[in-house]
């Protein structure tokens, strides 16, 4: 455990009108993208900071709980409360179809491919609808933790329409990406995908296999990835953990929405990501 660093001087104004809690989370917040608290540095107890800010418990528990849900600070019970390691953010999920363990790469994380399972299994209605199959039709399922830095990060589940890449069932995808399994081995080369982001809490399975508390956040990626030919090849469900992980959105401004916004599958209801 880290020694306990000095904190600056600095402290709550009282006449502004921003909430004392909101003003000691800047503070600490501060002091971290500083340096002057590190990632694994332990903070100063609650008692400690009630009275070297002048305020009291309540402010202090607010502003730790809200900077522990955001990511910033780990709590553990009984020890103490520490900054937590920052958080890896990717691009590639959001607005790229650049692989994760490229995306990953290009940042200079090292992520490794656990395969929990990869087998044949007949498609329920959900994976039948986005993969345009009938239902029961023959799908590969692969599931996949995915470390970086040897710390569980993802928890992916893909599906693939069986007949188009039978042999991919017995491929070894532990060191190697599902899409350049799929271009190389079988010349099927992804060409645009359709995501959604939402956020869910993680069950006991999930929260074993991410290495996190039962009920703790979650961002869920769904994905459906389709060929040149609007073939459908991939329906995928990642699960993020939201403690570490954050996505790289470049938003850009466009007048009307014409061949662009159809070549990027705009709809009033719907948004379509394509690869640039």
């Amino acid at each position: 455990m880290n020694e306990i660093r000095p904190l600056d001087e600095r402290t709550i104004d009282r006449r502004s009108p921003l909430p004392f809690y909101v003003q000691l989370k800047d503070l600490l917040k501060e002091q971290i993208e500083s340096g002057q608290l590190l990632p694994g540095d332990q903070i100063p107890s609650e008692p400690e900071l009630c009275r070297r800010y002048g305020v009291s418990r309540t402010v202090v528990r607010q502003a730790l709980k809200e900077m522990t849900y955001e990511g910033i600070l780990l709590r553990e019970k009984g020890v103490g409360t520490f900054v937590a390691e920052p958080k890896i953010s990717s691009a590639s999920l959001v607005h790229s179809l650049t692989g994760f363990a490229q995306d990953m790469a290009s940042r200079g994380y090292k992520t490794v491919n656990k395969v929990l399972d990869q087998s044949m299994v007949p498609a329920n209605q959900k994976t039948a609808d986005y993969l345009d199959l009938e239902e029961m039709a023959p799908v590969i399922k692969i599931d996949r933790l995915r470390f970086v830095e040897e710390e569980p990060l993802v928890f992916v589940t893909s599906y693939l329409p069986y007949e188009m890449c039978r042999s991919l069932v017995n491929a070894d995808l532990t060191e190697r990406s599902l899409y350049d399994c799929l271009e190389q081995d079988f010349e099927l080369r992804i060409a645009r995908g359709r995501r959604l982001i939402d956020a869910i809490v993680a069950d006991e399975y999930q929260a074993d296999m991410l290495k996190i508390e039962s009920g703790a956040p979650l961002i869920r990626v769904e994905s459906v990835s389709y060929l040149e030919d609007e073939t459908p090849i991939e329906y995928f469900v990642a699960l993020f953990r939201a403690d570490r992980s954050r996505f790289d959105v470049e938003i850009q401004q466009f007048e009307g929405q014409g061949d662009l916004g159809q070549n990027m599958g705009l709809s009033i209801n719907e948004l379509f990501l394509k690869s640039s």
